[in-house]
């Protein structure tokens, strides 16, 4: 089993930044990525970014170039910074510890999701 904490969301101004983190705690030798997924108002869940255990990065097509997904192995927590955010990327933001099968990434533990407002 593991644990995820999440801070950071709140809310900002259309091209503004914010820094989300996620303190993940538990079985950690059992998973082979931190991520972030978020869920925007009557949309679908998606990936926004997931940082593999030997710091490998995967980003939203949408996201790039705006946003870091890293990682601090010492503290166990994943952070995501998001530059130049975008109204429509107003989101619940959530945390994930996932692995991976021949079929791609599987999200299996969740963070409590944090709010994400982008103010025009």
């Amino acid at each position: 089993q593991v644990q995820l904490v999440e801070s950071g969301g709140g809310l900002v101004q259309a091209g503004g930044a914010l820094r989300l983190s996620c303190a993940a705690s538990g079985s950690i030798f059992s998973i082979d990525a931190l991520g972030w997924y978020r869920q925007a108002p009557g949309k679908q869940r998606e990936l926004v970014a997931y940082i593999t255990n030997d710091d490998r990065t995967n980003y939203a097509n949408s996201v790039k170039g705006r946003f870091t997904i890293s990682r601090d192995n010492v503290k166990n927590t994943v952070y995501l910074q998001m530059n130049s955010l975008q109204p429509e990327e107003t989101a619940v933001y959530y945390c994930n510890a996932g692995v991976f099968y021949t079929a791609g990434y599987y999200p299996k533990y969740w963070g409590q999701g944090t709010q994400v407002t982008v103010s025009s």
